[in-house]
């Protein structure tokens, strides 16, 4: 069966389920999306190696990549496997130089630890054709419409609200950014920790 390449397109808070994260996954040379709700520990697991962000200690995924390569076991590919009744299956395609091996796991699972080998991500065309999307231009501009016009209610409404994070940021020294980031890093706020970083990035 052939397989269809993804990309991952973004990471965002679900709307329908609290406390969950949508991972958005498009096709490499297609227009289909293919959205799936992952937990909130998942979700900092992607999003810190889509930052690359190093954490103090190894988290579970970088645990098992550095398991893995102390047996001379390396990840080749992620699959999307299958879906069954709204439940998506992975597979972590792994080879120790002699066989290849396939590793029963959750999609957010594999494609975090996907992301720590470098490797691509795929999945198959009853896969994509069952839960994959197609999004119109039509409704996405209607919805930035919208969320600027929220945006100009709240802002109209609190004109004396401070400053965004980012903005505080560009006030402060570099040596005061570096305390700030290693705070974020101890206490483990990596989303606090990424725009800290994309700062101090931008002025070098």
């Amino acid at each position: 069966m052939e397989k269809i390449k993804l990309e991952i397109l973004g990471l965002s808070s679900s709307q329908s389920q609290s406390g969950s994260f949508a991972l958005v996954l498009g096709e490499a040379h297609g227009k289909r999306r293919l959205p799936i709700i992952i937990g909130m520990f998942e979700a900092q697991a992607i999003a810190i190696e889509i930052e690359k962000i190093i954490p103090n200690r190894p988290m579970t995924h970088d645990l098992f990549k550095s398991f893995a390569q102390s047996f001379d076991f390396e990840v080749e590919e992620i699959v999307i496997s299958d879906l069954k009744e709204g439940v998506f299956f992975a597979k972590i395609v792994c080879h120790n130089g002699a066989k290849q091996i396939e590793v029963d796991a959750r999609p957010s699972d594999a494609i975090a630890i996907g992301l720590r080998f470098n490797v691509p991500i795929y999945t198959f065309e009853n896969v994509m054709s069952e839960a994959g999307i197609v999004l119109s231009e039509e409704p996405e501009e209607e919805e930035e419409k919208s969320s600027s016009r929220s945006t100009s209610k709240r802002e109209s409404s609190s004109k004396k609200s401070s400053k965004p994070f980012t903005e505080q940021l560009k006030d402060l020294s570099n040596d005061k950014l570096s305390k700030m980031l290693e705070e974020a890093l101890q206490q483990e706020d990596y989303e606090k920790a990424a725009k800290i970083r994309d700062e101090m990035n931008r002025r070098n």
